[in-house]
């Protein structure tokens, strides 16, 4: 290996070097651990069917080839198709002495930065499910008898005993309430896809947040006015947002805050789910649920989607799995950056398409 070699290979970051037809030329040991595949499987391919960039580079790659300067792009969202979105920093230039060919520097935030989506949403669904009934049809039941007696005991029993049988009837019922919340999870039906305005699922969630538990905070509307139909169902939407919603209110613990509901089209986006799909599915619609509260716990933030698992105390961790499962079931897409002071859960979904030529009520052509 000489000098050169051995640089490429221990460059900390990942890095590529894309030819003049815009085709993977090397990669180093950093990105394909980034794009989880080896440098022999990637040389050769387009770079834009293998890097999902959240951002209009097409133009401003090509003005740097022809000019010889570099590019530097800040804080955008970079997917490979195999891995979430991850938010990053990318450096590009012309390669000396090699006419068209570029190299790309992509340097991945740190976590508290970085964009979270679960992958394994429809496994996880699924075990939940199972779970869900068996739960149901094995504890239930039980416990029903158990509040029963509990509270036939609390007619007989001294004034001094009476605070033990209210403690049996009270955390008896919280549990079945935990089970109707399972159950909930495991039965969402699949969702009744239409042309739905994204808006009116947002006024509505905002509406009945504002009367609720989130009355103590600033709700702040920040949408695009020519954003196109999006394709989805609206009950399910609707649930949500307010989920949404419920966890920016919550994480403020009581405070005073603000959440800001955000919506933007961003037609760069795109998912690809497995290598079948080319270049992917094109999620434009974009909703942002944005809060000023404390973010995530470090310790679960790779994992909020996962049933189970949250940041709450007695938080049953089915609300952003329930999320989650919907918005793959709409094949969306869900994410969460999150650093102290600004979390952002940002859903991208897909434009209806709407019959008759231009959709004369966004604004945009199709």
């Amino acid at each position: 290996m000489n000098a050169d070699d051995a640089i490429w290979a221990a460059l900390p970051v990942p890095a590529l070097v894309i030819d003049a037809g815009d085709r993977i030329a090397r990669i180093n040991p950093a990105a394909e651990g980034f794009m989880l595949a080896s440098e022999r499987a990637m040389v050769g391919q387009p770079v834009w069917d293998r890097l999902a960039v959240n951002a209009p580079l097409d133009e401003a790659f090509e003005r740097a080839r022809q000019s010889g300067a570099p590019l530097f792009v800040n804080d955008v969202d970079v997917g490979t198709g195999e891995r979430a979105p991850m938010q990053c920093n990318l450096q590009i230039a012309p390669l000396s002495g090699q006419p068209g060919y570029m190299i790309m520097l992509i340097s991945p935030r740190e976590f508290s930065g970085r964009m979270v989506q679960n992958s394994n949403v429809k496994s996880a669904a699924k075990s939940a499910i199972g779970m869900a009934e068996m739960l149901a049809h094995e504890i239930k039941n039980p416990l029903a008898g158990i509040t029963g007696a509990a509270q036939l005991l609390s007619m007989n029993v001294a004034s001094e005993d009476m605070e033990l049988t209210d403690l049996i009837v009270s955390e008896s019922r919280r549990i079945v309430g935990l089970l109707e919340r399972v159950e909930q999870f495991g039965n969402i039906t699949a969702p009744d896809l239409r042309p739905i305005n994204l808006h009116d699922v947002l006024d509505r969630a905002r509406r009945s947040a504002m009367l609720g538990f989130a009355a103590h905070m600033t709700l702040i509307e920040d949408y695009d006015p020519s954003l196109p139909l999006a394709l989805g169902d609206v009950d399910q939407l609707l649930q949500v947002v307010l989920n949404l919603l419920k966890n920016a209110a919550e994480a403020s613990k009581g405070a005073a805050g603000t959440i800001r509901l955000h919506s933007y089209y961003e037609q760069s986006l795109r998912v690809r789910r497995d290598k079948g799909e080319g270049r992917g599915k094109v999620l434009p619609l974009q909703i942002e649920i944005i809060d000023d509260g404390p973010g995530l716990p470090p310790e679960i933030a790779e994992q909020v989607f996962d049933p189970f698992v949250s940041g709450r105390e007695n938080g049953t961790g089915l609300g952003l799995a329930l999320a989650a499962k919907i918005v793959s079931d709409h094949d969306g897409w869900i994410s969460v950056s999150s650093v102290p002071g600004r979390t952002v859960f940002r859903i991208s979904l897909q434009r209806a398409e709407v019959t008759g030529g231009d959709d004369q009520d966004t604004g945009r052509e199709g």
